[in-house]
Parts: structure tokens; sequence; C-alpha cells
């Protein structure tokens, strides 16, 4: 028996690097920023279109608060030829004895009050610190040997993805050896958002400024036009959202202590593999 609890004791290895750490608690604060001030400028003219031209007649979204016959407003939300009523939540929020008529409710944009030029300044600073970091930090990756050792799936795994995705939706987490290493869906994800969400953020921010346009003519002919480039980088913003959700959902039920743990001093401790016949709860990775 003895030696059976020490063989699950947990082995803590180093997992992530002090240039890692620093990079995503300042990246974190960074694309916080970015969303509520984004929210704010959003809520200027609160549609979006393709091409380059923009009128409310025809917008490929838009969040609008409409009055109705007896004079109470509503919120509609309009993705191409579909209308949703959003009342309380977007278009129109707040109590109903107190209803405020703007597209995002003010306790998600930065700063809250109608101010776009404070918005805007917002944006700006947290954009050209994210900007440079983001490419010193994709930089780091390739030149650390990172990128191929922790984040380039290999061949084999590619045959483990439906066994993988099934673990993770049973809330089933590696453990042992097999938590040493990212996943083949983590490391699909950190690839995406790393390679391709993040830099058409940074692209597309680039294209909606006329000074970045005239010293890059080019950024409007890739995006096809400076509405389709604010189209796409709220789109890539949502993406975001989504993506870090449910990275914090994931920490939540994978080990909450220890992934935090991981981030801030580097240590992390590995499950201990379990017998083929047990289950482990996701609290005990914690311990």
């Amino acid at each position: 028996m003895f030696g059976t609890n020490r063989d699950r004791t947990p082995t803590v290895i180093h997992r992530h690097g002090a240039f890692t750490r620093i990079w995503h608690w300042i990246n974190a604060a960074c694309l916080l920023v970015l969303l509520m001030s984004g929210l704010q400028i959003f809520n200027a003219h609160p549609a979006l279109y393709w091409g380059k031209d923009s009128s409310f007649d025809s917008p490929a979204l838009s969040i609008l608060a409409v009055s109705d016959n007896d004079g109470e407003w509503h919120g509609i939300t309009q993705i191409g030829a579909y209308r949703l009523d959003t009342t309380g939540v977007l278009g129109v929020s707040g109590p109903p004895d107190a209803r405020e008529r703007r597209a995002f409710p003010a306790w998600i944009t930065l700063p809250g009050p109608r101010w776009l030029s404070a918005g805007r300044q917002w944006h700006f600073l947290a954009g050209w610190l994210f900007a440079p970091m983001l490419i010193a930090y994709l930089m780091y990756l390739v030149i650390s040997g990172q990128l191929r050792r922790r984040l380039l799936p290999r061949r084999q795994e590619w045959r483990t993805f439906g066994h993988v995705v099934t673990e993770h939706l049973r809330l089933r987490f590696p453990r042992g050896e097999e938590a040493r290493h990212y996943n083949l869906l983590q490391k699909l994800a950190y690839l995406l958002v790393l390679f391709v969400v993040m830099p058409l953020v940074v692209l597309t921010g680039l294209t909606m400024s006329p000074t970045m346009d005239a010293a890059w003519p080019w950024l409007l002919d890739i995006f096809g036009g400076r509405q389709s480039a604010r189209t796409i980088h709220f789109l890539c913003a949502l993406a975001l959202v989504g993506f870090f959700l449910l990275h914090i959902a994931l920490v939540l039920v994978s080990g909450v202590a220890n992934n935090l743990r991981s981030m801030i001093t580097g240590r992390y401790r590995l499950p201990p593999a379990l017998p083929s016949n047990e289950e482990a709860h996701p609290d005990e990775q914690d311990r």
C-alpha cells in the first residue's frame, strides 16, 4: 500500500518560463482593455458592413434601439436578414425603470459613459502595447524552439484526435506523463489564436487607421476595404472572447490552484496517473 502511494505522488515540473508568464498576464490585461474600449468605440456606430461603404440600409450586423407605436424602446440586433429582440441586453439595457439606449451596456465598456475620445485613447494605448508584445512572443516561440517542441502537432497525435475530443467532453484530463505536454486540442487552439486570430486583430486594426493606410495601402486591398476590416476585427474579437471564456472554464474544472500556480511561479504538479479502472475528480489536480 505504501508503494502505491509513493507511485502516485505528484511530480512538480517547470511548465512556463518567466517570459511566457509575464507575457500572459500583460496580454490578458491588454485584451480586457481592448475589448471594453473597443465596444465603446463600436457604440458610436453600432453596425458592421462588408466592402468599402457604410450604410444603415444594408448592414451585415447592427445593434439598434427601435421605438414601437407606444413609444417604448426595444433593443434590436440584426444579423443579415434576421432580427432578434435583445432588449435588456443589447440595444436597450438596464432595469425597466432606467433603460439606456446603447448597443453595449455601460458596465462592459471603457469608459462607461458616452465618451468616444477616451475610449479611443484607451484602445490605442493597449493596442500599441499588445502588438509589439505579440510580435516579440511569436519570435520567442520560433527562436527558442518552443513552437516546434510544444505547439506543432506530431503526426502520430492526429490518430488520437477523436479520443482527445471525447475525453475533453467528459471532463477527463491528462494525468501523469501525459500531462507534461499540451494535447492536440490545446496545440491547435493555441496555434489558431496566436498565429491567426491575434495577428488578424492587429492587421485589421491597422487597416482602419487612415495614417497606416497611407503608409501601407496594400492593407486595404488585402481586407477589401476599411469596413470589411472593421467587421473582421469585430469577429476576431468575438473569437478571442469565446476562446478565453472556454480557457477559463477549463482552468476551473481541471484544477484552479495548480493551473494558476504554473502561470504565476512556473511550477506545475503533474496529477498522478491512475489505474485504468479509476477516475479522478478534477479537484484532485489541485492537491
